[in-house]
């Protein structure tokens, strides 16, 4: 009985939040790897390829801000931490 009275006290939530396209929603990103998997091979070599998906931090971006699904994202990690103990990538920043 006490969740009733207090959902009766509380404000109304408002549903328009401000975020993205008004009235739409955002388009999702597309995985570059699932489009053109012969341009972009994932290799621990790859070091340009690679360095495009850390931030300033040196740390690997997560896939909702690169766009890559999971199956790649989980390559793609797996060639930066193998690409960092060859000591081709940095594990801290320059």
């Amino acid at each position: 009985m006490g969740n009733r009275d207090r959902r009766a006290q509380s404000p109304p939530r408002s549903r328009a939040r401000g975020r993205g396209k008004p009235g739409g929603r955002r388009k999702r990103k597309v995985c570059i790897f699932c489009v053109s998997p012969r341009d972009n091979i994932i290799d621990y070599k790859n070091v340009s390829l690679l360095k495009r998906f850390l931030d300033d931090d040196a740390r690997i971006r997560k896939a909702s801000q690169t766009g890559t699904c999971r199956k790649h994202q989980n390559r793609l990690a797996m060639a930066i931490k193998r690409s960092r103990e060859m000591a081709l990538l940095p594990y801290v920043p320059d």
